[in-house]
């Protein structure tokens, strides 16, 4: 029934914040295009519920040569792909906005599990282990608010699984709460690396 419920949610909510997303994707968007050459919006094909897939929406943030279907944290030089103003917005995770045309299309929720790239296998065979794969990936979700880029994928995948074994409402609240805080703060942000809290702690040991 919460699935329901869930995207009876996600709509009151992009209606309700519509006079604040809405201007800012229009000032973003020609940020981008100014910014340098290549078009406004960034397609990626990702893994949806069921894993089917879908074509998830960014905004533009590196220059339209970079590679297009590998993760940032596998780029060799991950910097050298990203347009000035596309630094400013994925630090901010202001590259995810367009996403509300998936949410309103009913491709993803609010909160859930975020789409994995199509050929993320790894990422993918470990939320089968949990279930994961089965809800609806979401713009945020618990591992996005217990590390982000910081996690490596086994515990990324765990969180999911988490997720979507205690999916409620509170729990939904308490994570868009949290989302917004960490947004503010960059929190997890980490440019072509993942898995940096197990690094560390690797670099430690040795």
């Amino acid at each position: 029934m919460y699935h329901y419920i869930k995207r009876l949610l996600d709509y009151l909510v992009l209606a309700v914040s519509c006079p604040v997303w809405a201007p800012l994707m229009l000032a973003l968007s020609i940020a981008v295009k100014l910014s340098s050459k290549g078009p406004i919006f960034f397609k990626q094909k990702r893994v949806g519920k069921g894993c089917g897939t879908f074509m998830l929406y960014k905004f533009r943030s590196m220059y339209k040569d970079a590679p297009r279907d590998i993760p940032t944290h596998m780029l060799k030089d991950p910097e050298s792909h990203i347009t000035p103003v596309g630094r400013f917005l994925r630090r901010y995770s202001l590259d995810e906005l367009p996403q509300v045309f998936n949410i309103l299309r009913g491709e993803i929720t609010l909160v859930g599990p975020r789409p994995a790239l199509w050929n993320q296998d790894d990422l993918v065979a470990e939320r089968e282990k949990y279930g994961a794969n089965d809800a609806m990936p979401g713009l945020t979700g618990l591992a996005q608010i217990r590390g982000r880029d910081e996690l490596p994928i086994p515990v990324k995948a765990e969180y999911d699984g988490e997720y979507c074994a205690n999916m409620s409402f509170l729990l939904d609240m308490k994570i868009l709460f949290l989302t917004v805080f960490s947004v503010f703060r960059s929190d997890g942000v980490v440019e072509g690396g993942t898995g940096a809290i197990k690094n560390e702690a690797d670099k430690a040991k040795r």
